[in-house]
C-alpha cells in the first residue's frame, strides 16, 4: 500500500529564496510530507523556523547531523525517508553522505557539490548504497523540455548540428553582495560558491538543459569567463564554445550582469530536418523550424504531445504552468520512486525521469572545464 513520504530539510529557514519553492513543490501532489528539519547552522533560527512551519518542536534539530542521527532511531513508521538539502553550495556534501550512509534517500538542489572530489565521492556512495538521489535540475521537469528531448531522440529533426543555449539574468550587475542580499553574499563568495560564480550558478543549467535535451554529451569547450563589477571576485558572465559528440557544435552563455533580463534561459536546436526553441520566460509553447514548411507551434496540452511531455502536464491548455510545476515534477518523480521502493511494486518508467548524482558530476566537470579553459587563455578543453 503506498502512503506519502516523509521528508526531512537542510537549510531552507527563514529568510531563505530556494527552500521555500522546494517545499511548495515537494507538497504539491499530496504525496510527500515535511515531518523533520534542520532548518539553519543557527540553532536558534532552525527553531523559529520549524515553528514557522508548525512542526513538533522534537522534530526541529540545531544541525544536520542531529537530525540524521535522531531520525534514525525513531521507528521506521515515523522517521524521514528522505533528506532534501536546499542550502548553499558548500553545504550540500556534508549532509548528503552521512543521509547515504545511514540509509536515508536525497533530494540536493544543484550545484552537487562544492567541487569535483566531492561531486565523485557522492556519486560513488550513490552506487554503492543503491540509494534513490534526485539533483533539482528544475527546468527538465517542463513538459515542453521533455517533448523537445522526445523529437530529438525519436529523430524529427535529423542529426544535430548546432546547439544554442543561454542563461542571461540581470541582477548582479551592481555589487549587491555588499549590501544585505543573502542571495548575493554566498553565490559570489568562492568559500561558499567554489571556483565559479556565475557559471557555477546559472551556466550549469544552461549545460544540463542542452545535454538533456539534445541527448548528446560536451566533447570539449572553449571558455571566457570575465568579472565585470569591480572588486568582485568570481565570473558575472561567461561565454563558451562548445563540440559534443557525433560531431554537433554549440554556444553557451551566461551572464548575470545583462541589464533588464530576469530568467532568460532559451535554448535553440538545429537538425539536419529541422530546428526547434523554448525559452523558459514562456515554457508552455515550443517552437519548431522546417526548411519547407511554416513554422509551428506546440502547446502544453494541446495535440499528440509525447507520453512523457503529457505525463508531466498538470493543468487543462491555456493556463500558465511554469517554474513551481516544473520543480514540482521532479518531487513527484521521486516520490513515486521512493514509494515503489517501499512497497516492491513498479514504477511507470516515464515516472523514473529526474536528474541524478550523475548529472551534477556532469555539471561539476563543466564548472571545472569552463575554469580552467578561461584561466588558460580561452583554450580548447577535453571534457
Amino acid at each position: 500500500m503506498k502512503r506519502k513520504v516523509r521528508m526531512g530539510m537542510v537549510g531552507g529557514g527563514r529568510g531563505a529564496f530556494i527552500g521555500a519553492v522546494h517545499r511548495m513543490a515537494a507538497a504539491l501532489d499530496g504525496q510527500i510530507e515535511l515531518v523533520c528539519g534542520a532548518f539553519s547552522g543557527d540553532p536558534a533560527k532552525s527553531k523559529a523556523s520549524g515553528e514557522d512551519l508548525m512542526l513538533p518542536p522534537e522534530r526541529v534539530y540545531a544541525s544536520y547531523a542531529e537530525m540524521i542521527e535522531k531520525e534514525k532511531q525513531l521507528p521506521e513508521d515515523v522517521r524521514m525517508d528522505f533528506i532534501s538539502i536546499v542550502t548553499p553550495n558548500h553545504v550540500h556534501f556534508g549532509p548528503a553522505k552521512m543521509a547515504l550512509e545511514n540509509g536515508f534517500h536525497v533530494v540536493c538542489d544543484k550545484p552537487l557539490a562544492f567541487n569535483m572530489e566531492e561531486a565523485l565521492e557522492l556519486e560513488a556512495l550513490v552506487k554503492e548504497t543503491g540509494l534513490l538521489f534526485a539533483l533539482t535540475h528544475n527546468y527538465t521537469g517542463y513538459p515542453m523540455v521533455k517533448q523537445a528531448r522526445d523529437m530529438i531522440r525519436d529523430g524529427k529533426l535529423g542529426k544535430v548540428r548546432k546547439v544554442v543555449v543561454e542563461y542571461p539574468q540581470g541582477w548582479l550587475a551592481t555589487k549587491v553582495e555588499d549590501t544585505d542580499s543573502k542571495q548575493a553574499s554566498w553565490r559570489t563568495d568562492p568559500t561558499k560558491s567554489g571556483v565559479a560564480g556565475c557559471m557555477g550558478d546559472i551556466g550549469t543549467h544552461a549545460e544540463n538543459l542542452a545535454e538533456f535535451i539534445t541527448g548528446l554529451k560536451i566533447k570539449e569547450l572553449c571558455a571566457d569567463l570575465t568579472a565585470f563589477v569591480d572588486g568582485r571576485l568570481l565570473d558575472d558572465d561567461g561565454n563558451v564554445l562548445i563540440h559534443f559528440e557525433h560531431g554537433a557544435k554549440g554556444i553557451l552563455f551566461a551572464s548575470q550582469i545583462s541589464v533588464g533580463e530576469e530568467n532568460n534561459l532559451r535554448i535553440r536546436v538545429y537538425g539536419e530536418k529541422g530546428g526547434l526553441e523554448w525559452a523558459q520566460q514562456e515554457p508552455n509553447t515550443l517552437w519548431l523550424k522546417w526548411p519547407d514548411r511554416p513554422i509551428e507551434m506546440m502547446r502544453t496540452g494541446v495535440g499528440a504531445l509525447s507520453a512523457s511531455a503529457q505525463a508531466h502536464t498538470r493543468i487543462p491548455a491555456g493556463h500558465p504552468e511554469g517554474y513551481l510545476e516544473a520543480f514540482a515534477n521532479i518531487y513527484r518523480n521521486f516520490a513515486y520512486c521512493l514509494q515503489a521502493r517501499i512497497s516492491g511494486e513498479a514504477v511507470d518508467p516515464v515516472y523514473q525521469d529526474f536528474p541524478t548524482a550523475s548529472d551534477g558530476v556532469r555539471g561539476m566537470l563543466f564548472i571545472n572545464r569552463v575554469v580552467e579553459s578561461s584561466k588558460a587563455g580561452a583554450v580548447w578543453t577535453e571534457f
